[in-house]
């Protein structure tokens, strides 16, 4: 089994997409989930995804990087389609019958359709991370929070979290890949048996993996606290991030579309 370490990962490429700043993404992506949650048909997913495709063909993210991510939500794809296709008993007429179980043609549309809208917001989410840095996410969050602070609301410790919590997810994913290469070289087996047995096989490798996580959490305090973080206060920036004429423009132009296509689709 290979896990995917490029999930998440920032792809450091020029596109237009991204030189947008971090807020303008940021707004877009909230848009398209609207888009993505007020469209009730097939007419309005394929026309989001439209718009997606296009959006990682500007962004010149290769499409293999884009659409890696769905593989880790294939689980929660394939339970979407069974709890709305399957049917106990069915009183109407069903495409396929195995004992009281039955796939309904309507249920079966219904669920494809919510798996669409997964895949979708799945991509399309990831590539706000794969279009940003790090860093650039960091302060954007940070700016958006800012005005929670005059309440107390800590908004650069949370920036800061939530940002460390995402980059952590393509680290977590390599160490996952080498626990499981070493293991599979001892003698380990992933895919023989069935769903408890390869669950069970998996133990050897959660435990050093959060070992390793905690050791490397407890690494990087250290060396936050060596290099005097102490939130957002009094915080330097090397490079401020600017709002130029092209990202007010896609910023207030951008989500009023998509939430625009989102109610008439």
């Amino acid at each position: 089994m290979r896990i995917p370490s490029t999930f998440g990962q920032y792809v450091p490429v020029e596109s237009w997409v991204h030189a947008l700043d971090a807020r303008t993404k940021m707004a877009l992506v909230a848009g398209f989930t609207a888009l993505l949650f007020m469209a009730d048909g097939f007419v309005g997913l394929a026309c989001a995804a439209a718009l997606l495709m296009l959006a990682i063909r500007v962004s010149h993210v290769p499409w293999r990087i884009a659409l890696r991510g769905v593989r880790a939500v294939m689980l929660i794809l394939l339970i979407t389609l069974a709890a709305n296709a399957l049917r106990w008993n069915p009183a109407t007429v069903s495409l396929v019958r195995v004992g009281p179980l039955a796939v309904d043609a309507e249920g079966l549309v219904t669920g494809l359709f919510f798996v669409v809208r997964i895949v979708l917001l799945v991509v399309g989410t990831s590539l706000l991370t794969l279009t940003t840095s790090p860093v650039a996410l960091t302060d954007a969050l940070e700016r958006i929070m800012r005005p929670l602070a005059r309440i107390g609301f800590p908004a650069g410790e949370v920036a800061m979290m939530l940002t460390i919590a995402l980059r952590f997810i393509p680290t977590t994913a390599q160490e996952a890949e080498k626990i499981v290469v070493a293991q599979t070289a001892r003698g380990a087996r992933f895919d023989e048996g069935g769903l408890v047995r390869r669950a069970r096989a998996y133990i050897p490798v959660l435990v050093p993996l959060f070992v390793n996580l905690f050791r490397r959490a407890d690494d990087l305090a250290t060396a936050m606290e060596s290099r005097c973080y102490r939130g957002g206060t009094g915080r330097t920036r090397l490079r401020e991030a600017v709002m130029r004429t092209t990202d007010w423009a896609v910023l207030l132009l951008g989500p009023a579309v998509l939430i625009a296509l989102g109610i008439v689709l």
